[in-house]
C-alpha cells in the first residue's frame, strides 16, 4: 500500500520517470539489494532521460523539419565536396550559441535541404528551438500577417526561436514589401538566434532576387558576413537514386 502511494505521489509531483523507475525496481527483487543512493541515482537517472527526450519530442514538433535527417547519416562520397571535419566541427551548434549563420549553396538535388533538416535536427538535440520554412512560404505568411495585422505577433514568433532554416532561398523574388519585413526579422536575428539560407544560387548572385538594391545590400550584409558556408557539388541525388 505505502509503494502505491508513493508511486502515485511520484506522479502527482510530474516525476513520472521517476515514478516508472521506482515501480521497476520493486518488480526486480535483485534491484532491492542494491544500496538506497544507487537505487536513488537510478531513479533520478530515468527522470533526467525521460525530460530530456519528451524536450526533444516538443522541439522537433515545433520544428516541422521536411525531411527527418541525422548528421550520422551525411553522405561524404567525395563527388559531393562535403568535408567532415568541418561538418564535425559544426554539429556541436557553437555557432548557434553565438549568432552566426549557416548558408548551404548548390544545385538542385545535391541535398542541400535534407542537410539543413539534418543540423536542425541537431540543434533541437543540443536543446535549441527551430523553426524550418520554405522561402516561398516565408514569404507567402508574411504577406498574410501584413495585410491580417498579424505582423507583430508573428515576427515575434520568429525572433524568438534560436534558429531559423529558410530553405529555397532564390526561387521566388523578394518584393519591398516582405523586404522591409524580412529585414527586421533579421535584425532581431541578430541578437536572438541564427539562420540556415539553403539556395541553388552562389551568395555572389543573391543580390538579384531584390528588386531593391539598397535593401539587398542591408539584408545580405547582416547574413552574409557572419555565416558559415558549405557548397555541395555533384549530379542530383534524386537521378542517382532513380537509376539505382
Amino acid at each position: 500500500m505505502l509503494n502505491q502511494q508513493t508511486q502515485s505521489k511520484l506522479q502527482q509531483l510530474q516525476l513520472s520517470g521517476m515514478a516508472k523507475a521506482y515501480r521497476d525496481q520493486l518488480e526486480q527483487p535483485r534491484m532491492q539489494e542494491l544500496p538506497f543512493d544507487d537505487r536513488l541515482g537510478l531513479m533520478v537517472d530515468r527522470e533526467l532521460s525521460e525530460r530530456e527526450n519528451r524536450k526533444l519530442s516538443r522541439l522537433l514538433k515545433q520544428a516541422k523539419l521536411r525531411y527527418a535527417a541525422h548528421l550520422e547519416d551525411v553522405d561524404y562520397r567525395s563527388s559531393r565536396g562535403l568535408d567532415k571535419q568541418v561538418i564535425a566541427g559544426l554539429a556541436g551548434c557553437s555557432w548557434i550559441g553565438q549568432q552566426q549563420n549557416l548558408l548551404l549553396t548548390g544545385a538542385t538535388g545535391t541535398g542541400k535541404s535534407w542537410l539543413a533538416c539534418a543540423f536542425g535536427s541537431q540543434a533541437c538535440r543540443q536543446g535549441y528551438s527551430v523553426i524550418y520554412k520554405s522561402a516561398s512560404k516565408l514569404y507567402e505568411e508574411l504577406q498574410i500577417a501584413i495585410g491580417d495585422g498579424s505582423l507583430p505577433k508573428y515576427r515575434t514568433a520568429l525572433s524568438k526561436v534560436h534558429l531559423l532554416i529558410l530553405d529555397d532561398f532564390g526561387l521566388a523574388p523578394v518584393e519591398p514589401t516582405v523586404g522591409y519585413t524580412l529585414l527586421d526579422i533579421v535584425d532581431q536575428r541578430m541578437q536572438t538566434g541564427s539562420l540556415i539560407i539553403t539556395s541553388q544560387f552562389p551568395t555572389e548572385h543573391w543580390h538579384s532576387m531584390f528588386s531593391d538594391a539598397t535593401l539587398a545590400e542591408a539584408i545580405l550584409d547582416r547574413i552574409v558576413h557572419r555565416s558559415h558556408r558549405i557548397g555541395l557539388k555533384g549530379e542530383s541525388l534524386r537521378k542517382q537514386a532513380a537509376k539505382a
